[in-house]
């Protein structure tokens, strides 16, 4: 059976698969911090299912791209649960967009939400990780940060990047005793599949092996080992639950 940390700072978790992944640990008896921005009625929605369950559960607003509202929330995590063990940076947007029609401000965005919020949030929580010699750090990218995506390009971009920092950092960290992977789903039935038609979803599941979509808790499940004492020996590494649309 495995066994998992204690404190857990889920961002972007109000929705979608932060929203899975947060549920997931907090019903294994995990103390998780949910992290929201704009989706604050979904966020107080999850907040008080769990609470009402008698979960270890706190919300804290904050945008991960601005470092002193990250900077508090890693603050508080500290002081409500006594310290951080796993951080999963899953918070993002996404858009699709002829590359010739971004705009400088759409491309800022997609990278400081996407990317410089995984920066802030991680080398936060490093502060408390690296002087425990312990820790884990699960990033969220996507399978088109693996072989891109036609008129995603700002997106796709983001998340390379997401696992071009996985990959270093996990080097860099190794030595402290923490590990740093990366998950990149791919079609996941979320909000961000909102925009496709449903014999556009069809198409997908027909080009998929596995002839389904991907679910949240599919990408959950995933975090979860990643966060278990048995993924200990892995790191730096890139877990693609796809069902095979990408192999």
């Amino acid at each position: 059976m495995y066994k998992y940390p204690e404190n857990i700072i889920v961002t972007g978790a109000s929705r979608g698969i932060g929203r899975a992944i947060a549920e997931a640990f907090a019903r294994r008896g995990c103390s998780v911090l949910i992290n929201y921005n704009q989706s604050v009625e979904s966020a107080i929605t999850l907040y008080e299912k769990l609470s009402s369950e008698n979960l270890s559960v706190r919300l804290f607003r904050a945008d991960v791209s601005r470092r002193d509202e990250v900077k508090s929330m890693v603050d508080y995590c500290i002081r409500e649960f006594g310290g951080v063990d796993v951080l999963v940076n899953n918070a993002g947007i996404a858009e699709s967009k002829l590359f010739i029609d971004i705009t400088e401000e759409e491309w800022d965005d997609m990278m400081d939400v996407n990317l410089k919020g995984i920066f802030n949030c991680t080398q936060e929580v490093l502060k408390h990780m690296i002087s425990e010699k312990r820790g884990k750090i699960i990033n969220i990218s996507s399978i088109w940060g693996i072989v891109g995506a036609s008129c995603e390009v700002h997106y796709s971009a983001a998340k390379a990047g997401v696992i071009g920092l996985t990959k270093a950092l996990a080097k860099e960290l190794g030595p402290s005793n923490i590990q740093v992977n990366c998950i990149a789903p791919g079609i996941i039935k979320t909000d961000m599949l909102s925009p496709y038609s449903e014999e556009e979803l069809e198409e997908l599941r027909q080009e998929t092996p596995l002839m389904r979509l991907g679910t949240a808790e599919d990408i959950a499940a995933c975090a979860l080992f990643l966060a278990s004492r048995e993924a200990d020996f892995i790191t730096g590494q890139v877990i693609s639950p796809n069902g095979g649309y990408v192999i």
